[in-house]
């Protein structure tokens, strides 16, 4: 068995290891792809130095390029005694390449290495969530274009109150996705600064080119301060779950209201068919699980992020083993709000709306604020007109 990257020749406490590694080799199968990018930008960068001849740096390329193909196949294994994908790769290098291989290392830590990683992961996954924010406002808006037409009665208190309608109740939606796009995008240039070659939080006694990493990875930006990019973890994390629980804040209400007002007691909306499912014993039941799910699914993510916050806090300044636990907790909810903002976007496209169920619904007393103002019209005074039609009520 290979030694660990840290591993100095003491004997290693089993019981210990499997405490410290827990399910990091299995969540790490997410980022193998990305320690790959980075490892190449390193490897070009150490050639650029003189530290790898151009024949090194080829070969590296070509074996870290082997490892995304597996790892795209689901073939490539990151074993328990691996600890996490950095081993992995290096071990995989080194059996391909023999002395070449435990050179990739030079001028890095895991440290930074993972923090790399984890910023490359979240720009793609940012990214994504956004074209999939986009997919969800078009199927609205192409209902709303549908159906907008139809009045709803607008509710405060869970109580009549105004007219409504569908236009008004699905562009809300619309509106909110758009806020919540322009948070992500700034959260995403936050995350857009190189933390390659911050090493394990004090930089490294050698001249690199952290530019030169940074440009080929496609940062805008270096970022500066070692110690700040071991800060930092957790800290970025924590602004991108905030965003993510505010996605899913509001499919949690589309959820709420749907359930509500698909009711029988309601009728606006019928739910697809797909949709729902049925009861073991009770065979009328067309229940929304999907719905109810995606209602629940908001909580979960919200606990991600308290998560997260909660293991961020109390450490000092530098790395420290708490930070392994933040990778779950962000890959969660990174994986739920894709999939809820996929379902959403699936739903809109085949919910269907019962003109006849919300015409039904327009009672008199929507009307009543209307009635109001169509005597301040008339010079009465608003407190007067508000009293009067108040009387008749």
């Amino acid at each position: 068995m290979k030694m660990k990257l840290w591993e100095k020749g003491q004997k290693i406490n089993e019981q210990v290891f499997d405490f410290t590694v827990g399910d990091d080799f299995i969540l790490d199968l997410h980022l193998v792809k990305y320690d790959c990018i980075a490892s190449i930008a390193h490897a070009r960068m150490l050639n650029k130095i003189n530290i790898l001849t151009n024949e090194d740096v080829n070969k590296l390329i070509d074996g870290l390029n082997e490892i995304i193909e597996l790892n795209e196949k689901g073939s490539f294994e990151i074993k328990k005694e691996q600890e996490d994908c950095h081993t992995a790769i290096e071990n995989y290098l080194t059996d391909k390449l023999g002395e070449l291989g435990k050179k990739i290392h030079t001028a890095r830590s895991r440290n930074d290495q993972v923090l790399t990683a984890l910023r490359l992961f979240y720009r793609d996954q940012g990214k994504e969530i956004i074209s999939l924010m986009d997919n969800l406002t078009d199927s609205i808006s192409a209902f709303v274009k549908k159906t907008g037409d139809v009045k709803i009665p607008g509710y405060t208190h869970m109580q009549k109150a105004m007219p409504s309608s569908i236009k008004l109740w699905g562009n809300a939606f619309v509106d909110s996705m758009e806020d919540n796009k322009s948070l992500l995008v700034a959260v995403l240039d936050i995350l857009d600064q190189s933390p390659l070659g911050t090493a394990a939080g004090y930089g490294v006694p050698l001249e690199i080119d952290r530019e030169f990493t940074a440009r080929e990875l496609g940062f805008s930006r270096v970022q500066e301060n070692p110690i700040y990019a071991q800060n930092s973890r957790g800290k970025f994390e924590s602004s991108l779950l905030h965003i993510l629980n505010q996605i899913m804040f509001d499919l949690n209400k589309i959820a709420t209201d749907l359930i509500l007002f698909s009711m029988p007691e309601f009728g606006f909306f019928q739910l697809p068919v797909e949709f729902c499912t049925g009861s073991s014993i009770m065979p009328q039941k067309k229940n929304p699980d999907v719905l109810e799910l995606l209602r629940a699914k908001y909580h979960v993510v919200s606990a991600c992020e308290f998560q997260l916050k909660n293991l961020m806090s109390n450490l000092i300044s530098g790395y420290n083993r708490d930070m392994q636990l933040s990778k779950e907790p962000v890959i969660k909810a990174c994986a739920i709000t894709r999939e809820s903002l996929e379902i959403g976007a699936a739903l809109f496209d085949h919910l269907f709306v019962n003109r006849e169920k919300c015409e039904a619904a327009m009672t008199e007393e929507l009307y009543a604020t209307e009635k109001v103002y169509a005597l301040v019209k008339q010079g009465i005074p608003f407190r007067d007109a508000y009293q009067q039609i108040a009387s008749k009520m």
